[in-house]
């Protein structure tokens, strides 16, 4: 954005601040209601974009207001050169998150975000669509009072899977191209069906995964083209079994990910069942539901170290000095 942009003001009353991201089809900025002083999220999107869908987006955002873990858009509308939405400021994503703790979640970490996961994804199908993008990046935690809830992002991939009123389901299809991101794409994805309510599980029982082993088989493949690159993710996914994929930790993420693969096109995921599964190892491995994520406990770590170390310099300076003043 050029220099006179970022002195911008998108509906009178938001100033644009600094970036602060990248969403699949647009920047996101820190920005500021001018009335009440309150920080906020500003997605922009230039008109002149080969596929607009900043527009689509809010409309989506739109129809699952009010959802727990959904941020609220405050304002879209076009200023300048831009289309811009307003909403919600949030958190650091799952996968910054995942970075801050050395690329490594606990168990316990990884069954309370799955609980909170599994609930917003019946959400958003609940309101008749699917997301098609589930991957770390697009959730975030809160802020504040909200530090501890799973926020859902970047709705610009989203797709009405059935009729909201009738409830019928859209059509079965092929030959469709890869739509999402490769990683963690369904197997059924990779092999051009279209998506449905079962993408969106499959795809969150690899980012379980993920979380859980630190990395997952079909990652770091080297091809010449895009193309050739989905297809070496695809064979390698579909050749990695289950058992093989989840091995040294619990069976239920086996369990998991074989009960999605089996959904079939228009069936609805037993999203009770698949919560269950996860809470009942939760209970067994003794956990307590306090919230407290790696993060947590890895900030105030870090937090402690540094405070140590200041501690410490302060005290050798004490020393230095108090040996200068001897030495006088």
């Amino acid at each position: 954005m050029s220099s006179t942009a970022m002195d911008l003001r998108v509906g009178s009353k938001y100033r644009i601040g600094r970036k602060i991201g990248s969403g699949s089809f647009g920047d996101i900025y820190l920005g500021t209601n001018i009335i009440s002083g309150e920080e906020i999220a500003i997605k922009l999107e230039s008109v002149k974009a080969k596929h607009p869908q900043l527009e689509y987006e809010a409309r989506v955002y739109k129809s699952l207001a009010g959802g727990v873990g959904i941020p609220f858009v405050r304002w879209f509308g076009t200023e300048c050169d831009y289309n811009a939405m307003v909403m919600d400021l949030l958190g650091p994503s799952l996968e910054d998150l995942f970075n801050f703790c050395n690329r490594k979640f606990s168990l316990k970490t990884v069954l309370l975000l799955a609980d909170q996961l599994i609930s917003r994804i019946e959400y958003i199908h609940a309101k008749s669509f699917i997301h098609r993008d589930i991957k770390p990046d697009n959730f975030l935690m809160g802020i504040g009072k909200r530090g501890n809830q799973v926020n859902v992002i970047d709705f610009g991939l989203a797709k009405k899977y059935r009729d909201p009123k009738t409830h019928f389901h859209i059509p079965y299809r092929e030959n469709k191209n890869l739509t999402g991101t490769a990683r963690y794409a369904s197997i059924n994805t990779h092999l051009g069906v279209e998506q449905s309510r079962r993408d969106d599980m499959e795809s969150l029982g690899y980012v379980m995964l993920y979380f859980c082993r630190g990395s997952l088989p079909w990652q770091g493949l080297k091809a010449a083209t895009k193309k050739q690159k989905y297809d070496r993710i695809m064979e390698k996914k579909m050749t990695t079994s289950t058992e093989v994929l989840c091995r040294g930790f619990p069976n239920e993420f086996a369990i998991y990910l074989n009960y999605t693969r089996s959904l079939r096109f228009d069936d609805k995921p037993d999203y009770s069942y698949l919560r269950k599964i996860f809470r009942d190892l939760f209970v067994r491995e003794g956990f307590q539901y306090d919230y407290v994520f790696d993060w947590t406990v890895y900030k105030y770590q870090k937090n402690a170290a540094a405070i140590a170390q200041q501690n410490g310099e302060d005290l050798d300076k004490s020393r230095i000095a108090g040996g200068m003043a001897l030495n006088k």
